[in-house]
């Protein structure tokens, strides 16, 4: 998939999980096209709610090839206004430095993040979570025994080394430090923002 459009997805990441029914006609045609394999769609299908199940395709998406992204425009029949919007924005790209700035305030920035916050963005992390525990400094070993003792569940691998991480920091784990790492792991500033609403 091409960069611009692994970023335009990743960017409207939390939306389309939102707006997009999956299950009846998107993975269905992405199946036939040859985009998703029997296991992907059965991983996609497994999960409990539309919005799960939109968000596990998005996540496989970028890796399914240059096919992907024009398959699952045409995917999108109907959601025509969600195609057209992604369309739009591919001809007609944002100022540079306009979207990807944090709209938090410094008092939110600075704070230490409660349990509630760090479970929403455990829930909205995708498969960056790893890189994004290991850029706040958790070890190698850390994030595997996290990912081992959670394997059923990316979430709470996610959210218990995000606490581990949280507990050896004290006050320097800042909201500020967790959008540092996010950006590093190229992490789009809104899914933060999500979490912390």
């Amino acid at each position: 998939m091409d960069p611009e459009h692994r970023a335009l997805l990743r960017k409207h990441r939390l939306e389309l999980s939102g707006q997009l029914l999956v299950r009846d006609a998107i993975v269905p045609l992405l199946y036939q096209e040859d985009i998703l394999t029997d296991a992907q769609v059965e991983d996609i299908l497994s999960r409990g709610s539309d919005r799960l199940r939109a968000l596990r395709l998005l996540e496989l998406l970028p890796g399914r090839g240059p096919r992907a992204f024009p398959a699952f425009l045409r995917s999108l029949d109907d959601f025509s206004w969600v195609r057209d919007r992604l369309l739009l924005e591919l001809r007609n790209p944002p100022e540079p430095g306009t979207t990807d700035v944090c709209q938090l305030p410094d008092s939110v920035l600075q704070k230490v993040p409660s349990d509630r916050d760090l479970s929403r963005l455990a829930s909205r992390l995708g498969p960056e979570w790893e890189s994004v525990l290991v850029d706040l400094g958790l070890s190698a070993e850390a994030v595997f025994r996290c990912r081992s003792d959670h394997s059923l569940s990316v979430q709470a691998a996610a959210l218990a080394g995000l606490v581990l991480w949280r507990r050896s920091e004290g006050k320097k784990a800042t909201v500020a430090a967790l959008l540092q790492s996010l950006t590093a792991a190229g992490v789009h500033p809104s899914v933060l923002e999500d979490a912390m609403k």
